[in-house]
């Protein structure tokens, strides 16, 4: 892709999520990025220019005060990765408390869909690309894994109706593997989670989805082909 491209990220303070945006910057994109780590988050606008705007992507005030930020000029990329994990530890679904479900929801699938709504008019204008985050827990049945995993089903469904109403853009779902994060951490209380990559080492396989543009649909970044 060439530089001068403008992308959204949300949860960008941490992980994957600044990881990709610390890499597109340095290609020369410009960011608009939020997350609810408002510190955090600063740190990272700091390094990349971004515009910041820092809140609680489930929150609508939060997403109409993105929207004044992003403005009305076209869009190059959404990439959708704020996620809620759940309770930790994660609790099987005949003990999961509702209202943590919906929680995990409101963040997981209909923030998305939310950012889409903004967004995808500006897309259009750019021919723009959508990577909503998945997961393995998305397709695999894994104890404990019930209320996130099947908010990631939930996205990944509405990933591909998005994709076939919109066959003029490119809408991903992409799954990264399990990576070195403070979510996946969660996800493991008080175990050792350093055999996991660190999210830098995943942005490749993003990158091969962005420059080569296949097809919408359901990718996972082990299997894409990265050129080293």
């Amino acid at each position: 892709m060439t530089e001068n491209r403008r992308a959204l990220i949300t949860g960008a303070s941490a992980g994957f999520g600044r990881a990709v945006a610390l890499a597109l910057a340095d290609r020369g994109w410009r960011l608009i990025i939020t997350a609810r780590g408002a510190e955090e988050l600063a740190k990272v606008g700091a390094v990349t220019g971004a515009v910041v705007v820092p809140g609680d992507i489930a929150d609508p005030v939060h997403r109409d005060r993105l929207a004044e930020a992003i403005g009305s000029g076209p869009l190059d990329l959404v990439l959708n990765n704020a996620s809620a994990l759940g309770p930790s530890p994660l609790p099987p679904l005949d003990r999961y408390p509702i209202e943590e479900l919906v929680s995990v929801f409101d963040t997981n699938v209909i923030a998305p869909l939310a950012v889409l709504q903004l967004t995808l008019p500006l897309l259009r204008a750019a021919d723009g690309v959508v990577v909503n985050i998945s997961s393995d827990a998305a397709v695999g049945a894994y104890p404990g894994w019930g209320g996130y995993g099947a908010s990631k089903a939930a996205l990944d469904q509405l990933t591909a109706v998005l994709g076939a109403e919109h066959p003029e853009l490119r809408i991903y779902s992409f799954d990264p593997g399990d990576m070195r994060t403070a979510m996946h951490q969660a996800a493991f209380p008080g175990e050792d989670i350093s055999d996991r990559p660190e999210p830098e080492t995943v942005v490749p396989a993003l990158f091969q989805l962005l420059d080569t543009r296949p097809p919408s649909g359901r990718y996972v970044a082990s299997e894409l082909p990265v050129a080293l």
